[in-house]
């Protein structure tokens, strides 16, 4: 009975923290905090974030970031919109954090993104061009070689 009753609770986490990841993905572009998401789902957000991270690898706000990132390179690629443009539109406040956090996950600066980087996904269908520019998480963006 017990088993049972541990099997139930861990889906019944489960369901919250997708849902939780859904409203991210959902509304990355708003003011989202850990605090907010964890209130909403009836947690602490000590709890919140400790079960997310075991479930996703990453912390709320890590998959926050990277939601922000993902879109601003998408944006980015197509290139119809300046870099402070993108910076506002998903949710940054401020562009020197939002460049500081771009070049910290991507490995170059939003510009030289724009410029350089966005060519490499010409022709790609959208899905592809996400899987294969998706942010890599703690500082791990490959060096670039300068030769």
């Amino acid at each position: 009975m017990t088993a049972k009753l541990d099997d139930a609770q861990r889906l019944r986490e489960l369901a919250r923290l997708r849902r939780v990841r859904d409203r991210i993905d959902r509304e990355y572009a708003q003011p989202l905090d850990v605090e907010s998401l964890a209130r909403d789902a009836n947690v602490s957000a000590g709890h919140l974030s400790r079960q997310f991270k075991i479930a996703y690898g990453e912390s709320p706000y890590a998959y926050l970031m990277t939601r922000r990132i993902e879109r601003a390179m998408a944006l980015l690629r197509r290139g119809d919109r300046s870099v402070t443009e993108v910076c506002f539109e998903v949710g940054w406040s401020s562009l020197g954090t939002f460049s500081s956090r771009f070049s910290e996950l991507v490995g170059v600066s939003p510009s030289v993104y724009r410029r350089e980087c966005a060519r490499a996904t010409l022709g790609m269908p959208p899905c592809v061009a996400r899987q294969v520019t998706r942010p890599v998480r703690n500082r791990e963006a490959p060096a670039r070689s300068r030769a």
